[in-house]
């Protein structure tokens, strides 16, 4: 089976998820402040309930959670336990009656941290900051019954090798509980996923295999090689991530994504793929894109109106178009 996934927010059905600024948040009084961030996070885990009910009844088997589902909760300045806001206990329970939903319909989630979360960073600061936000997406994840959060493995510095020593040192820190959810991704800028799978086997983390990054940032390693590859890394359901370029694989940009999903950019190879798996949809209309990706995979029919990338055995080098 093949589990579509829509990603955080809707074009069409009005199902919003709501947030503020820590500008506006620090002109008001302590009790209005927490007032205010448990208006909107009981209405955001409300919202959540919406999401997944409109999940089960179109099909769509996964939903990604906005990482600002509890807006501001590890802000420097702003850091508030759910337990302190006035509606404390009917937030839990809400999103607790999510998990229960997401049971019912076998539905999954995940969690996607924003770029700010870099446990690789030099700076103390930023990794600890990084850690508080993972944990916290990992006490909702474990409220709501998501089994993902993936992250990046970060930046470069000048030394990949000392800069992924980095990274395992911080994960370590992290709770048994977040450990078992973190999963990492291939990035279309500094890591390919032959540079991400001794670390992923090393950790046991879960490698999510982002097709598109891939091909914006290749390596030794065909899509059906990498495919292979990442499917050894998980103990459970498998997730990739796939998107089409804004502006075609002949684009000056073409890590921007589409609005939809070009189907000839969806690799044949996983349609042949002998298990169970979680395709999240990485497109800017959202709810319509999964949609339309659905029914060709009903019809069973392959696109040919865009050409495939070429990225099998290139190296570092661009591939043809990008």
């Amino acid at each position: 089976m093949i589990r579509l996934g829509l990603c955080c927010l809707f074009v069409e059905q009005p199902i919003k998820f709501s947030t503020t600024t820590a500008t506006h948040l620090l002109k008001l009084s302590e009790k209005e402040r927490l007032q205010k961030l448990s208006r909107l996070c009981l209405a955001n885990a409300e919202a959540l309930k919406q999401a997944y009910e409109f999940c089960a009844q179109t099909g769509i088997g996964c939903f990604r959670i906005n990482s600002q589902i509890l807006p501001l909760k590890t802000h420097p300045q702003l850091a508030y336990q759910v337990t302190d806001l006035p509606d404390g206990k009917s937030i839990i329970a809400t999103f607790r009656q999510c998990g229960e939903l997401l049971r019912q319909h076998a539905l999954r989630a995940s969690f996607h941290p924003d770029q700010f979360v870099v446990l690789n960073s030099p700076n103390p600061r930023t990794v600890s900051s990084s850690l508080a936000e993972i944990e916290y997406q990992n006490e909702v994840a474990e409220w709501v019954g998501a089994d993902v959060i993936n992250i990046h493995a970060g930046g470069g510095y000048g030394d990949k090798p000392a800069a992924l020593k980095r990274f395992a040192e911080a994960f370590t820190r992290l709770s048994p509980s977040a450990r078992q959810r973190v999963t990492l991704e291939n990035d279309d800028k500094t890591y390919t996923p032959s540079e991400l799978l001794p670390l992923c086997h090393e950790l046991a983390i879960p490698l999510v295999y982002d097709v598109h990054h891939h091909r914006c940032l290749p390596d030794d390693l065909s899509v059906e090689e990498a495919t292979a590859a990442a499917l050894q890394t998980w103990r459970r359901e498998p997730m990739f991530h796939l998107s089409s370029p804004l502006e075609g694989w002949q684009g000056k940009q073409p890590h921007r994504h589409h609005d939809y999903i070009d189907t000839a950019d969806f690799p044949d190879n996983w349609l042949q793929l002998d298990c169970d798996f979680t395709i999240e949809v990485e497109a800017k209309a959202k709810e319509l894109a999964v949609l339309k990706l659905k029914q060709f995979l009903s019809n069973g029919k392959k696109s040919s109106k865009a050409a495939q990338p070429q990225i099998r055995r290139i190296g570092k080098r661009k591939a043809a178009g990008l």
